[in-house]
């Protein structure tokens, strides 16, 4: 057994000792290990491009990530905020229930990677409703805000996991039938997926809600409840004493002069 392969693990550890960049660490340690194997180096170079393409799904959102940076570099955000500012009648919840609404849709037809945190969440959903939120609430604190981005990222989240469980192709519903033949009993993929339309639903009834009730607030006038609105005293709006208008008095309260006289 040829145990000089196992350098590869040597110059991982060592690589990464020294913080070196990782991606290169990985790219020398797998060369050198094939080289050391007996393979060429264009053979070795073929069994990158082959594991390359086997997995270029799973690499396609690192492809994706600088584009979109890109983008907010020159303004992405920017338009996208500005895009909602000038629409009428837009307010977060209902921007928010379309997008629940086209995440959970796309997700149910297999397309998953058409939307997504990076791809569209930070880059034009969050902006769009954070924009949408300050229309509604001109005092909007950098709280409100980040619950704003919160609530985008959250209705992301709610429309691909009720969603994606209607295709038939997904891998949760393939795991779901591997099982259940394994254990004797056959169903076909559609008969599990037409099982999570009902649940789809519901998600999105009960997160409309919750988004509709996020509007409710953010369009609500401050100080509603009254407190904060009135001094301790009693009721009432004090009113500065000056040499014209003299402090009121209630009932009980001593007159200026200390004779003890009740308004």
């Amino acid at each position: 057994m040829n145990y000089l392969v196992l350098i590869g693990i040597l110059i991982v550890v060592a690589g990464f000792a020294l913080r070196l960049n990782p991606l290169l660490v990985v790219a020398v340690s797998a060369l050198a290990t094939g080289l050391i194997a007996g393979k060429g180096f264009v053979e070795v170079l073929s069994a990158f491009g082959k594991a390359f393409n086997d997995n270029r799904f799973v690499t396609f959102i690192y492809i994706l990530l600088p584009v979109i940076g890109l983008l907010e570099r020159y303004g992405l955000q920017q338009r996208a905020r500005t895009m909602v500012g000038n629409m009428r009648g837009a307010t977060t919840g209902r921007l928010l229930i379309g997008y629940l609404l086209f995440r959970q849709i796309s997700a149910s037809l297999g397309l998953i990677s058409v939307a997504g945190q990076a791809q569209t969440v930070r880059p034009l959903v969050a902006p769009m409703a954070e924009a949408a939120a300050e229309r509604q609430d001109p005092a909007l604190t950098e709280e409100g805000r980040e619950k704003v981005k919160a609530v985008a990222a959250a209705t992301d989240n709610v429309g691909l996991f009720f969603g994606e469980d209607i295709f038939i192709a997904i891998g949760s519903i393939l795991l779901m039938v591997g099982v259940l033949e394994q254990n004797g009993i056959h169903l076909a993929p559609l008969q599990l997926s037409v099982w999570a339309i009902p649940s789809a639903i519901a998600a999105f009834l009960i997160h409309g809600a919750r988004l509709l009730l996020l509007d409710r607030r953010l369009s609500s006038p401050r100080g509603t409840s009254g407190e904060g609105d009135h001094p301790k005293g009693g009721g009432g709006v004090s009113v500065a004493a000056s040499p014209v208008t003299p402090p009121p008095r209630f009932a009980g309260s001593p007159s200026p002069s200390g004779d003890g006289e009740d308004l």
